[in-house]
């Protein structure tokens, strides 16, 4: 593959601004990519389910709160995959819910190479007791927010790319296209329910040790909004024995990240992340957390045709 484009790509990225990120942002991603790129969706011979929850800034009252389950599966072989996302976001007292489907195709570039495609379609519903807000110091209730807003179904669909082979991938996606704007009071407060967001991702596998004893990978995410800084989360990430996987990332926005992710079985897996933020926030909470639980079902009791590293 063309290497030099790719890194043009990347370099036109950096140079572009961004937006504030309101979708919440994972950092066991390179585990699922499926949750920021529909086109991830059956790209393995089996049935794989992952439930995550996510504790960020410990320690402060009604801090980010994300749960999530994922289910994907390919059809009919594995050039086509659908896939599904449930994702209930709490921020203070603002509920989103989310849930969108995927559909992934895949086309052979090469005996090796291949393409996926996706597209990510569903809804989200948004919650705000505007109504309970007090203002402070004296704990009055402000004028401002005479109303509560609660919009039951926001449409959305969103596409993504996927290129891989056996040993790095790169993949690209906007897994929300329609930026929603919630005006449901009469003293028109508006804030924007989704914000157009672009991911591009990409990791390469090194087997440093024979019969795959010891793996290396590194893994890069980029994510891009209008009117914003680029963030990005660079890690390195080493599997042991086929069994244990450590990882070591640092995000911008002044964050270090460790992960870690135990193949307890064939089917089943278990991951533990944990961000330290050491900026102006740090003495007034005690990290963020994220738990996952991930189970891989085949019905016909095979196992993996390829070395599942990504």
């Amino acid at each position: 593959m063309n290497y030099g484009r790719i890194i043009l790509l990347f370099f036109l990225l950096i140079t572009l601004k961004g937006s504030a990120q309101q979708d919440p942002i994972f950092t066991q991603y390179m585990y699922n990519n499926q949750i920021i790129n529909p086109a991830y969706a059956g790209m393995w011979e089996k049935v794989g389910f992952t439930a995550l929850i996510r504790k960020q800034w410990a320690g402060i009252y009604r801090a980010p709160l994300t749960e999530a389950i994922s289910i994907h599966s390919p059809l009919g072989g594995r050039s086509v995959g659908m896939g599904l996302n449930v994702i209930n976001d709490n921020y203070g007292r603002e509920k989103r819910l989310s849930v969108l489907a995927d559909y992934a195709f895949e086309v052979a570039l090469t005996p090796r190479r291949r393409l996926r495609l996706g597209l990510k379609f569903g809804f989200v519903n948004y919650k705000n007791p505007l109504t309970d807000y007090k203002l402070y110091p004296d704990g009055e209730y402000d004028r401002a927010f005479a109303e509560d807003i609660d919009l039951s179904f926001l449409p959305n669909f969103g596409v993504g790319a996927f290129l891989y082979e056996d040993n790095y991938y790169i993949g690209l996606s906007i897994p929300k296209i329609v930026e929603n704007d919630f005006q449901d009071n009469y003293n028109n407060y508006t804030t924007k329910a989704e914000i157009r967001t672009a991911y591009l991702n990409m990791g390469y596998v090194f087997q440093i040790y024979a019969l795959n004893k010891i793996i290396f990978k590194p893994t890069l995410l980029i994510r891009a909004s209008m009117n914003e800084p680029i963030q990005f989360d660079i890690a390195a990430n080493i599997m042991l024995r086929d069994k244990l996987w450590l990882g070591v990332m640092l995000r911008s926005g002044n964050a270090v990240c460790g992960t870690m992710q135990w193949m307890m079985s064939n089917n089943l897996r278990i991951g533990f992340a944990m961000d330290i933020t050491y900026n102006e926030i740090f003495p007034y909470q005690y990290g963020t957390y994220e738990f996952t639980i991930g189970y891989d079902i085949d019905f016909f009791g095979r196992s993996y045709m390829r070395a599942k590293y990504f």
